[in-house]
This record gives structure tokens, sequence and C-alpha cells, in this order.
């Protein structure tokens, strides 16, 4: 079992939603995260005032599936978050021991 993390984008929640949905992965985590990369921060201006936003408001979206599907997991991430612009995210893939439904007590990947 694999444990994916992706940073997005807010606006691009319900599409990557509706993508995965579609092909068949329902169950996901969402958690609103802030941090940067390579955007390092962002200018604004209020009320004639510049100040720097350093940590960018972001979601991280986490998907626990069976070895086989990371592949098609990313890929329909990917496919759903890219903009083409910096700030798109990251995806990180963890290996998962074991996992257990606590309402069953099935565990592995029967469990998800």
């Amino acid at each position: 079992m694999k444990k994916i993390e992706a940073i997005i984008r807010h606006h691009k929640l319900d599409e990557i939603k509706a993508a995965l949905v579609e092909r068949g992965y329902h169950g996901m985590t969402v958690t609103e995260v802030r941090g940067y990369g390579r955007q390092k921060g962002q200018r604004e201006t209020y009320r004639g005032a510049e100040y720097t936003i350093d940590f960018i408001p972001k979601l991280k979206i986490e998907v626990v599936v069976g070895d086989d599907q990371v592949d098609k997991v990313i890929e329909t991430i990917v496919a759903s978050a890219k903009t083409g612009s910096i700030g798109d995210g990251k995806i990180f893939v963890y290996s998962l021991d074991n996992s257990v439904r606590i309402r069953t007590g099935e565990s592995g990947e029967a469990a998800l």
C-alpha cells in the first residue's frame, strides 16, 4: 500500500476530486496547509503598503491506494492540477505497512 500526498492550489480541488472519483478512487483526506517552495512567498499591496506573504495557503490531499494503483492516481492528480505556472504543487509517495478499518477490523488493502 502507498499513501499519496499532493500539495495543490485551492481552486483545483473540485477538479482533482471529480477526476479521482471518475476513475474509481473515492476516499481522500483534505487539509488546509501553508508553505512555500520555489514560489518564495507573494508580494501583496494593501492600502499602498507592500508586504510579503511568506507562507502560501495550499491544500494537502491524502489518498491511500494499493501499490498497483499509484501511477494512475499520480497521473490523474497531475493532469487535473497542472496549470503550467510556478506553485502548482508537489506529490509525495510513502510506503504503508498496514491499515485497519475500525468498524470491521479488516486490515491491509481490504481496509481501503
